[in-house]
């Protein structure tokens, strides 16, 4: 009898100290640690991959709140298109985006190479616009890399936008990355009024949801004075990416089979640019985004209509590229507000 008692208060004190024992943390298990890394970058990849596709889109901005008492916000603009978005690489940990806007007039469709977004796993650096026509690579400490994603948007030329770094996450049920706050030019819709403030301050969100996607910018319009960044007005914009083929997807497709060697001729020579710079200065303006990008863009249509072969397109390319890479921006370019397209 001694013996069964003292083997059943062994049992029961080992499972009262089992009971009351925290289990181990993830991290006291390396293997979970991994696995679970592991899935959500997986995930994360899912979530980029398919923002790929045919779609209808909207762009719906809205300036809504006023910081001073001497400017009034502009009134809403809605607007939209076509574009198909193609996975133009895939490493792993790289992926890369790019989009093309598909529109038709009087019966004629044609193809506008729009922008491209890349994004890259655990960055060590992030092109990020610095400035009145300069973009300058920032080191992501060490802290910030795990399990973060960095995004850079390009223009329709190929030259940069704004890039900044967040991280893919689950919150009630929906997926969604959110950047860091980033400087961006002014969007060809503000640039070309000529307005007051001459730059964004912005938070990027991107979320997968059914039948699409949806890209929100919470943006802040901004006036350098003196060297400080003066706040104006508060915008919101929400671009809603609606799968739908009933457009000539084919066309796309078609300009891209076309021109899509030109291009990657065009991206190595901005990106051998900013390898040798640490970044890039490039005159914009206005109406086309950079001084090049009107030139940039007909060589890809006259490639793609056969009136251009590639090998001289990417030859005045690549001397255009450098030429305008090589100069600091002029004075009267540096006061002009940079544009981009509406994205």
């Amino acid at each position: 009898m001694k013996t069964k008692l003292t083997t059943l208060w062994g049992t029961a004190l080992f499972a009262l100290a089992m009971a009351t024992s925290p289990a181990l943390a993830a991290g006291d298990q390396p293997h979970l640690v991994a696995t679970t890394a592991q899935v959500s970058f997986e995930q994360d990849r899912a979530d980029i991959l398919a923002m790929a596709g045919d779609y209808k889109v909207k762009f719906d901005m809205a300036e809504t709140t006023s910081w001073r008492d001497d400017y009034e916000p502009i009134k809403a603009k809605i607007s939209g298109g076509h574009e198909s978005v193609r996975v133009i690489k895939d490493t792993g940990r790289e992926i890369v985006l790019q989009h093309l806007l598909v529109a038709e007039h009087e019966g004629n469709t044609f193809i506008i190479k729009h922008w491209r977004q890349d994004w890259v796993y655990e960055p060590a650096k992030v092109l990020v616009y610095a400035g009145a026509g300069k973009w300058v690579n920032r080191d992501v400490p060490e802290s910030e890399r795990q399990g973060s994603w960095s995004q850079t948007v390009w223009q329709v030329d190929d030259s940069p936008r704004y890039g900044g770094v967040g991280q893919w996450q689950t919150v009630n049920g929906v997926r969604s990355w959110t950047s860091d706050w980033t400087a961006r030019p002014l969007a060809r819709r503000d640039a070309v009024r000529d307005p007051v403030y001459d730059h964004y301050q912005a938070i990027n969100r991107h979320q997968p949801m059914p039948g699409g996607w949806i890209h929100w910018q919470d943006n802040t319009k901004m006036k350098t004075v003196d060297g400080k960044a003066v706040p104006y007005v508060q915008e919101s914009v929400l671009n809603t990416y609606t799968k739908f083929d009933g457009y000539s997807v084919s066309a796309a497709d078609d300009y891209w089979a076309k021109t899509r060697g030109y291009w990657e001729q065009v991206r190595a020579e901005w990106d051998a640019a900013i390898a040798v710079h640490g970044g890039v200065t490039v005159e914009e303006e206005a109406q086309t985004g950079t001084v090049i990008s009107a030139r940039l863009l007909s060589m890809g249509t006259e490639i793609a209509d056969g009136t251009l072969t590639e090998t001289a397109a990417v030859d005045e390319a690549r001397a255009l590229i450098r030429d305008a890479t090589s100069k600091q921006p002029s004075q009267a370019a540096a006061q002009t507000a940079p544009a981009s397209a509406d994205y």
